[in-house]
């Protein structure tokens, strides 16, 4: 017999996955859509953009600072 912990971990895993799944949809999961391709190619630039360039605007401030 199962220890009721490990029978209570078996239940809840397989609620989990039966439930809260999205089917296998690419991008359903995704907190943006995939929808607008222009509204995409803007968002995916700027969050491009911000995290490549940061760094190097941050060393060019404190370069400048001093």
């Amino acid at each position: 017999m199962l220890n009721p912990t490990k029978l209570l971990a078996r239940n809840v895993s397989k609620f989990m996955v039966r439930h809260h799944s999205h089917g296998g949809i690419p991008g359903e999961n995704l907190p943006f859509s995939l929808n607008n391709r222009y509204k995409l190619t803007a968002i995916f630039t700027t969050f491009t953009v911000l995290g490549f360039g940061s760094p190097f605007l941050i060393v060019r401030h404190q370069l400048l600072k001093s």
